[in-house]
C-alpha cells in the first residue's frame, strides 16, 4: 500500500510552519533581550535621572530564544516519527498534541510575566 504523495508534502509544509514559528520566536527573543540595551542607551542621553535596571528583558528574551530552539528540535523529531509511521504502512498516524500545547502554555506564561513586569515598571 503506497502513501499518497500529498500526505508527505502536507507533512513537510507542517514542519516548515513549525520551523518558521521557532525562528520567529528566536528573533523576537533576541529583540526582547536587546531591549534593555536600547533603554540603557536611551537613558544615557538624560543622565540626571536615576536609571532603572532592565535585567528581566535579558531573561525573557533568552527564554524565548530557548523555546524557539526547543520548538524546532521537537518539530524535527515529530516529523521524523510521522514519516516513519507512514513508511511502516500506517496511513493515518496520530500526532501527539503535546508540542503545540506546551508551546502555547509556555508563551502564555512568558506573556503574562512580561505584562506584569511592564506593569510594575510603569508604576
Amino acid at each position: 500500500m503506497t502513501v499518497d504523495p500529498r500526505v508527505r508534502l502536507a507533512a513537510e509544509r507542517t514542519l516548515l510552519a513549525w520551523i518558521r514559528t521557532g525562528l520567529a520566536m528566536m528573533g523576537f527573543g533576541f529583540i526582547v533581550a536587546r531591549f534593555a540595551l536600547w533603554l540603557r542607551v536611551l537613558g544615557a542621553t538624560a543622565p540626571s535621572e536615576p536609571q532603572p535596571t532592565h535585567h528581566l528583558s535579558l531573561w525573557f528574551g533568552t527564554s524565548l530564544i530557548l523555546i524557539g530552539v526547543v520548538t524546532n528540535v521537537s518539530a524535527a523529531r515529530r516529523h521524523r516519527r510521522y514519516l516513519r509511521a507512514l513508511d511502516a504502512g500506517d496511513l493515518d498516524p496520530q500526532l501527539d498534541p503535546t508540542l503545540a500545547m506546551t508551546l502555547a502554555l509556555a508563551l502564555a506564561a512568558i506573556g503574562v510575566a512580561m505584562a506584569g513586569y511592564l506593569g510594575f515598571e510603569m508604576m
